[in-house]
């Protein structure tokens, strides 16, 4: 009976160890891989928060510019082509394009033809 038990007892201090292997992972590695997550995602959103600031203040410069009189005249007329009273607007209009054809004249030397380079000799 004595062996018995001694042979029981090292599979149980195996049993044993092997969960106090597990109760360590619960413990202490877990527990790190979710915080080392989670501040990585803290770090995300405080760039992103950064960004989004950055964002906001340019969009209020841009506010606050929309609201000078200078600002809304210049986009009026660069925009919308407006005038002030007693003011005239021109416009430059292109040229229509030409419907006439023109045929260039004859290299000088060349056959009349003329693309194809100079004519052969005549043969006799």
């Amino acid at each position: 009976m004595a062996e018995a038990t001694r042979e029981r007892a090292p599979a149980a201090q195996v049993a044993l160890i092997s969960l106090a292997i597990v109760a360590l992972l619960f413990l202490f590695v877990f527990p790190t891989r979710t915080y080392l997550e989670h501040r990585s995602r803290l770090d995300a959103a405080r760039s992103r928060l950064a960004l989004l600031q950055e964002e906001s203040a340019r969009l209020e410069e841009e506010a606050a510019r929309l609201q000078e009189d200078e600002e809304i005249e210049r986009i009026a007329r660069d925009r919308y082509n407006l005038v002030m009273p007693g003011e005239e607007a021109f416009a430059v209009v292109p040229a229509p394009p030409s419907t006439t054809t023109t045929i260039a004249p004859p290299a000088p030397g060349g056959p009349a033809g003329g693309a194809d380079g100079p004519a052969p000799p005549p043969e006799g």
